[in-house]
């Protein structure tokens, strides 16, 4: 039997009339020879490359390809900056104490400044000590309150052109360091960086480790220093002499002096030595520098433990107040201490040499 197509096509033949290059009526056009293989296929490929994309489709791709982009973009990282990352990872592990400072002078600089800070201590010393005269103050005609002034006015002054001397040299190296010079109120008890937690923690050790050290060289040494250049006792007669007296020589121990020793001892030198020397070494360095320059042989290896203490302290918090705050409460405290006694009745200067 026949299929259903084959009737189909029984039944509906084809007209030649129907297709233009093929009817019969009219004139005969012979028909157009069909183009090569190759020539057809260069033709299509050509036609598909002209041929444009639909709007919803150019949109998918051009949309696809800035997701590729911009996924390369946030998965990229470059070598420095994957090796700045991990450093960072690795600096938080570690201890914060032994990073070191990147400070931008060298050698020469860090030498010359120390001299300057040295000369200029020395000739403001003498400066004062020549005007006193001419601004009406004899040596045995000074009252105990204008003694006490007179001092602080000193300390001030001397405060005053050492800073100038260190910020004028270190400010042409301009722009320092964040780590550099910092004072920052902020966030004073933060278990990292807190300035008040640290200073609590650096006074405390400061005094269990003198006191050992003070019952070690007594047990080996049998008698303690004599102690008549200390420069505390030298203030002896001010102590408990008068509420003015005693609001001087705060300011002088307990403001001025730990302002300048540690901008000049831990700001600028220990820091400047970690540019060569790990930190627990600066540290170290700086605190016997620090013992050294109160001239007080008797007193270096307490003023070197309190030096160490307040170096290490330093090396935490990045932050000068912290040193600061041990170094003023240390001074203050002792001055207020010794205060208390006079008042009591105690012989404060057997009490300081029997210590």
């Amino acid at each position: 039997m026949l299929s259903s197509s084959l009737l189909r096509l029984q039944l509906s033949p084809v007209t030649l009339s129907s297709h233009p290059k093929l009817s019969t009526s009219g004139t005969h056009r012979s028909p157009s020879p069909l183009p090569k293989p190759s020539t057809f296929r260069t033709h299509a490929f050509h036609s598909i490359r002209r041929a444009p994309l639909p709007i919803r489709r150019r949109t998918h791709l051009l949309e696809s390809r800035k997701w590729r982009e911009l996924c390369f973009i946030c998965s990229y990282k470059p070598k420095d900056k994957l090796e700045a990352s991990s450093s960072e990872k690795g600096s938080a592990v570690n201890w914060p104490i032994l990073e070191r400072w990147d400070v931008p002078w060298q050698w020469q600089t860090v030498s010359l400044t120390m001299l300057a800070c040295g000369v200029s201590f020395a000739l403001t010393g003498l400066v004062e000590a020549a005007a006193l005269p001419y601004l009406g103050f004899q040596g045995g005609e000074v009252s105990l309150d204008e003694k006490a002034g007179i001092l602080f006015a000193g300390q001030f002054t001397v405060t005053a052109v050492v800073l100038g001397v260190i910020y004028g040299i270190t400010n042409t190296f301009q722009p320092l360091p964040d780590d550099l010079f910092r004072y920052d109120w902020k966030e004073p008890f933060d278990l990292r960086k807190g300035w008040i937690l640290w200073a609590g923690i650096g006074l405390v050790g400061a005094i269990v480790a003198v006191s050992l050290l003070g019952a070690a060289l007594a047990i080996f040494n049998g008698e303690p220093p004599e102690r008549e250049t200390d420069a505390l006792v030298r203030l002896l007669p001010l102590i408990g002499s008068s509420g003015t007296s005693t609001a001087f020589l705060i300011g002088i121990t307990g403001v001025l002096a730990p302002v300048l020793e540690e901008t000049v001892f831990r700001g600028f030198l220990m820091t400047s030595l970690t540019k060569w020397l790990p930190t627990p070494v600066s540290v170290f360095i700086t605190g016997a520098v620090f013992a050294l320059a109160h001239f007080t042989p008797g007193e270096f290896p307490q003023l070197f433990v309190l030096g160490s203490v307040l170096g290490f302290s330093y090396a935490q918090t990045r932050n000068l107040l912290t040193p600061i705050t041990i170094h003023a409460l240390w001074n203050s405290g002792v001055i207020i201490l010794l205060t208390i006694l006079q008042l009591q009745g105690y012989d404060i200067r057997e009490l300081l040499q029997a210590s």
